[in-house]
């Protein structure tokens, strides 16, 4: 008879950082900043709540995670558009743009209003303020790509105008004001003096 015990399996610990940095984001899309909790998160990741004090000692640590995943996730779908649109005029940009964001907030919701919640909390704690200024960065050199430094800061603040428009009113612009507002940014106005 054996007295042998089964090994017990060891999970990855870049795994479970991984797994519960995943549950933070699902905990804060579903119940905000304010919700989280590492009792949630653990709770959400199906794990103890051991583990997740373990590898994140404060709340502000799972938000640092959550939001660095956020903004490596959003880096990795701009190089892929990038890639897809080498170069773009004017209109098929505006379209562009317009079908971008309008996927963001109609398909993925839940990754919107997470994304705006992290980009938020770095107003209160200034730790998170690179990682977030990180984020304004990727969508202004994106732009930068297409266009001149001035043009491409204006249409990433306009961009980042209809994310706060849609948080606040509960419904996106529609397609036309999206893209009549872009094109106005893009294109320039002949009726202006310089």
């Amino acid at each position: 008879m054996s007295t042998d015990k089964p090994a017990r399996r060891r999970r990855d610990p870049g795994a479970r950082v991984e797994e519960i940095a995943a549950a933070t984001e699902r905990v804060i899309a579903d119940k905000g900043i304010e919700g989280l909790t590492h009792r949630a998160v653990a709770a959400a990741a199906g794990m103890p709540l051991g583990a997740t004090t373990y590898h994140f000692a404060s709340k502000d640590d799972l938000i640092e995670a959550a939001l660095r995943r956020a903004v490596d996730r959003f880096a990795h779908y701009l190089d892929e558009w990038r890639t897809a649109r080498p170069q773009l005029g004017v209109e098929e940009l505006v379209a562009a743009l317009a079908d971008s964001f309008l996927h963001s907030v109609e398909d993925d919701r839940s990754h919107n209003i997470l994304e705006s919640e992290l980009y938020l909390a770095a107003l209160r704690r200034p730790a998170l303020r690179p990682i977030a200024d990180r984020y304004t960065r990727l969508s202004y050199d994106t732009l930068l790509h297409y266009t001149d430094p001035d043009t491409a800061a204006a249409a990433s603040a306009a961009m980042s105008g209809f994310s706060v428009q849609t948080m606040a009113r509960g419904e996106p612009p529609s397609r036309r004001e999206i893209e009549t507002i872009l094109r106005r940014i893009l294109t320039p106005n002949p009726a202006l003096s310089t």
